[in-house]
């Protein structure tokens, strides 16, 4: 997108400058504004032209079946559809009878604006319609992150001809709005046909109501619209009316140039699966009165206030790349919007931006956008592990259901139950418990929260840990298996001892015995014993890690690099990504990874390989990865820089970073890639900056280098209460504490204790290049080159 000439590269904000309809659904997604329970894509205010039409509440769907052409025991009986809810966007324009619709009349210029400082999408128009009347209409849209349940809109129009002219503005609540339906790709979601059923309607004076419910799911939304109205004296006439899908407030007036007509819209919000019908339209209501005094401009206010101590907290600056910088903030504050008032919600793989993937969590979460919320936006990121802990009782009975103790939590979700009917990735990608485990570990370390430990995340890691005991098994000689499962390359399925798996369910029961350790009485209550925790530290010392002696590389599972490579010389660009052009089964039998597997364990469990062994792996297993996967990109851009590839770490970056931006996976049409935006964060600050949280998470330490491009790169985050920058130049980096007590910090692999307004240099070490390995034909990630 950002190469298109119709786009600016600026640092603080997304900005178009003409209208292209060819690129109308793309730019819904990135122009999408969400709080983490409200999300509105980037539709234009009157509805039409559209890609696909989007308001979200999260966690709210309906359930539909899922059907199978051959039944097994254990398959999920229906999935669940993230739906498009009531629409408060709407504000429809007249003018002189003409409707306000850029497919017909003369646009003379368009622009919109994504502001990322002040969380707003900014719109001005000036537009001639068919019968010669030209108009400037300006928009500014908000959802609010101090008002959780608010969004708001503030629109404008003024005549740009002599004399004087009719305007009509219909601002509209409209639900059941109809959506396209899905092509044949398992990443867009089921089209479910008028998924709301209407409860109560109203219309008073300037105020709009809708209460509708789902059939299956059984869930009831409300959302209410209140406005007020500026125009030229005397001349201004409203009206309201409304019908079960439908509420409409209608003004009109008579303007002249120079004179504006305005309207500012207050919208809100509410949805529940226990609460009464009058109990939410008054929720609804009460959110739209808090709104409404707030008033528009202390909307703005609030808005710029709490995005001001974000950016304080979590700025990245990359000095010699302006598309990277400006990517990494678009990346940051939409990984914000995603989680800043989710409040024990998911988070969902395209947030609240599109409809992609039936709007489903996956592992994605916790693995990549948890690492970034834990160390810029904690309070999200414990507001996430508090809604898994929410759903163990749906984990622990889906564990019984396959045979297993503990908790097996859902590969895709919404509400907490298995969504998928694919039984390979749904049933037997069991990596996700780990993964939930180590973000509770992550979490727990990045901020001392024992509380959150004590209450919350030991249940967790115990009743993950329980279900790796019985998962797995230990062989005559003592050693611990886990066998047919999943691991996070997709391509790879029903695998025994994955690497990656095997060392993040090492990880996980080691940390479920520190916690029970730490916490004897609240571990008895859940039913721990001493035998129990000694069952779980021997299958962490025995645990199986696959390593081919003759290649000298640890193997993704057993027997992994005795398969057939895949004949990548004789596969055509054009038919990738493979899993929409090959049967999974050849898939399967092969040497070909969708995504960053063992090599993002190399990452995340780093400490279990030496730095021979990470260098020799990754050079492995680059020519066989071809990244049919948003996820896979940053890991690699980690690991890269860490084993001695400067160039091809920088290059992965552009990737992760411009994902969405330049629409690399080409389904940015149904909303962004959370979590390879969130990897942006982990590649700049993980990868070029070293950072690792070390000594068993009481502190944390930094590794930092720069590809020859970047002159400089500075970032910002928090760590147990305190706010740290690191700014990282040519041949030093100097830590700075902006916030909280002295803190020790690890420069390399040399300690020292930094305190606040004090900052510390320190020279950076000569950086070993290696020679850099090969990808697949044609898969090689676009190379960056320095900007002048």
């Amino acid at each position: 997108m950002i190469i298109d000439p119709a786009f600016e590269v600026s640092p603080w904000s997304l900005r178009e400058h003409e209208l292209n309809l060819d690129l109308l659904p793309q730019s819904e997604s990135v122009f999408a504004l969400s709080n983490g329970h409200i999300g509105w894509r980037g539709n234009l205010d009157e509805g039409e032209p559209n890609g696909l039409p989007g308001s979200y509440l999260n966690g709210l769907h309906e359930l539909h079946p899922l059907p199978y052409a051959e039944a097994g025991y254990g398959y999920p009986e229906s999935g669940q559809t993230v739906i498009n809810v009531t629409n408060g966007k709407l504000i429809r324009l007249l003018v002189d009878d003409e409707p306000f619709d850029l497919r017909y009349g003369t646009i003379r210029s368009h622009t919109r604006e994504l502001d990322l400082r002040a969380g707003v999408l900014r719109r001005e128009c000036e537009w001639v319609s068919p019968a010669g009347r030209a108009v400037r209409v300006r928009s500014t849209r908000l959802v609010s992150f101090q008002q959780r349940a608010v969004a708001a809109i503030a629109y404008e129009v003024e005549p740009l001809d002599d004399g004087e002219v009719r305007l009509v503005v219909q601002s509209e609540l409209a639900a059941n709005e109809e959506v396209p339906h899905a092509a044949g790709d398992p990443r867009v979601s089921a089209a479910l046909e008028s998924p709301l059923q209407p409860e109560e309607h109203a219309a008073s004076g300037t105020r709009l109501r809708l209460v509708h419910s789902t059939t299956r799911s059984r869930l009831r939304v409300a959302a209410a619209a209140d406005h007020r109205v500026q125009g030229p004296a005397g001349t201004t006439q409203v009206s309201a009316d409304s019908g079960a899908d439908v509420s409409r407030l209608t003004v009109t007036s008579v303007v002249k140039t120079g004179e504006c007509l305005r309207l500012e819209k207050f919208v809100a919000y509410g949805w529940s699966a226990t609460r009464s019908l009058p109990a939410l339209r008054d929720q609804a209501d009460a959110a739209l009165v808090g709104a409404k005094d707030t008033g528009w401009q202390g909307l703005l206010d609030q808005q710029r206030a709490y995005l001001d101590d974000f950016w304080e907290r979590a700025d990245v600056e990359v000095d010699g790349d302006t598309e990277i910088q400006q990517a990494v903030r678009f990346a940051l504050f939409h990984v914000l919007q995603v989680g800043a008032r989710a409040e024990e919600r998911a988070l969902p793989a395209k947030g609240l931006t599109g409809s992609g993937y039936d709007g489903h969590t996956f592992w994605d979460a916790e693995t990549f956008v948890l690492h970034m919320l834990c160390l810029t936006s904690p309070r999200a990121a414990a507001e996430v592990l508090r809604w898994r802990y929410n759903t163990l009782p749906a984990a622990k009975e889906r564990a019984r259901q396959l045979g297993f103790e503990g908790a097996a939590f859902p590969w895709r979700t919404i509400n907490g139950e298995e969504a998928s009917g694919y039984w390979p990735a749904g049933t037997a990608a069991f990596h996700i418990n780990a993964d939930i485990a180590d973000a509770v570990v992550r979490y727990v370390a990045a901020t001392g929260d024992e509380a959150f430990e004590r209450d919350t995340g030991l249940e967790l890691l115990v009743e993950t840990a329980r279900l790796w005991r019985s998962l797995g098994h230990h062989d005559h000689a003592g050693a611990f298996h886990i066998d047919g499962v999943t691991g996070p390359d997709e391509y790879s399925a029903i695998s025994d001892d994955n690497v990656y798996t095997n060392l993040m369910a090492q990880g996980n029961l080691d940390a479920a015995a520190d916690a029970a350790k730490r916490h004897p009485r609240h571990a008895a209550a859940l039913g721990v014993t001493d035998e129990e925790t000694a069952a779980w530290r021997d299958a962490a010392a025995a645990m199986t890690l696959p390593y081919n002696d003759d290649l000298g590389v640890h193997e993704q599972s057993a027997g992994y690099t005795r398969h057939q490579v895949w004949d990548f010389a004789g596969t055509d660009s054009a038919n990738y990504p493979l899993m929409l052009h090959y049967p999974y089964f050849d898939l399967y039998r092969k040497q070909v990874v969708k995504q960053a597997d063992l090599v993002l364990g190399m990452y995340l469990r780093g400490n279990a390989f030496t730095p021979e062994q990470k260098a020799r792996n990754f050079a492995y297993y680059e020519p066989l990865t071809v990244r049919d996967s948003s996820l896979s990109a940053f890991g690699q851009a980690v690991i890269a820089a860490e084993v001695g590839h400067l160039q091809l770490a920088y290059d992965y970056i552009g990737e992760s970073a411009l994902i969405d931006l330049e629409d690399l996976e080409n389904n940015a049409r149904d909303g962004l890639h959370i979590a390879a935006l969130a990897g942006t964060w982990t590649a700049l600050v993980a990868g070029l900056g070293g950072m690792r949280m070390v000594d068993g998470g009481q502190s944390i330490g930094f590794a930092p280098k720069l590809p020859d491009a970047l002159s400089r790169l500075a970032f910002r985050l928090l760590f147990r209460g305190r706010r740290l920058r690191v700014e990282v130049g040519r041949t030093s980096a100097t830590y700075t504490m902006t916030g909280g007590g002295p803190l020790e910090v690890r420069h390399y692999e040399t300690p020292f204790t930094l305190h606040p307004d004090k900052p510390e240099e320190r020279d950076l070490p000569e950086f070993t290049h290696r020679p850099p390995p090969r990808q697949p034909p044609g898969r090689a990630p676009l190379r960056r080159r320095q900007q002048k």
